[in-house]
C-alpha cells in the first residue's frame, strides 16, 4: 500500500514579500492564552503550529529574525516579514532552532489547523469561551500524555539529532 503524501500548509505575510510552505502536518497545535502572548500579538490569545524547522520552506522573500525576551526567561526568536512587520514564526529558547512555532493565522487556510490544546486558560480573556472536546490546562500539560505517537516519535528524532555532535 502506497502511503499517502503529507499536506502542505502555505502561508505568508500581509504585503506578499514573504511566502512560506509547511511541508507536512505539525506535531501539535497550541493556543496559548497567557498575558505574554496577549501581549506580543495584541490579542486574546496566539495559535502556534509546532512544527520540524527543516519542515518550513520559504519559497519568496526573505525573515528578519528579532531576539525579545520570555516569560519562561529563555526568549524568543521571531521571524518577521522585513516590510510589514508580521510575525510568522517563533523559536522558543527551550526549543532552539529546531521546532518553530508558525503563526497558524499567517496560513493562506488558517482553519485547517485548528488547536488541539488551549493552554494557559487561567489567564484568558473572560469573554473567551472554550470549545467543548478540546483538552484545556490552565497552565501547561505533558507532551506524552496528550500527542499523538508519530508526533512524540518526531519530537524524539529533532532531539536525537540536536544530542549529536556536530561534523
Amino acid at each position: 500500500m502506497t502511503a499517502l503524501p503529507e499536506p502542505a500548509f502555505d502561508g505568508g505575510c500581509t504585503c506578499r514579500h514573504v511566502r512560506y510552505r509547511m511541508t507536512g502536518r505539525p506535531l501539535f497545535v497550541h493556543c496559548c492564552h497567557c498575558r505574554w502572548c496577549q501581549r506580543e500579538t495584541g490579542s486574546a490569545f496566539v495559535l502556534n503550529a509546532m512544527i520540524e524547522a527543516d519542515r518550513v520552506r520559504l519559497m519568496h522573500g526573505d525573515v528578519e529574525v528579532v531576539a525579545t525576551p520570555s516569560a519562561s526567561g529563555r526568549g524568543q526568536r521571531i521571524a518577521r516579514c522585513p516590510q510589514c512587520r508580521v510575525a510568522l514564526w517563533s523559536n522558543y529558547g527551550g526549543g532552539g532552532d529546531a521546532i518553530r512555532f508558525v503563526r497558524v493565522g499567517t496560513l493562506d487556510e488558517p482553519d485547517r489547523l485548528p488547536p488541539d490544546v488551549h493552554i494557559f486558560t487561567a489567564s484568558k480573556q473572560p469573554w473567551v469561551v472554550l470549545p467543548p472536546g478540546t483538552p484545556a490546562f490552565a497552565e501547561f500539560y505533558r507532551a506524552s500524555e496528550l500527542w499523538p505517537a508519530e508526533s512524540l516519535a518526531r519530537r524524539e528524532a529533532v532531539r536525537a539529532a540536536q544530542a549529536r555532535p556536530a561534523k
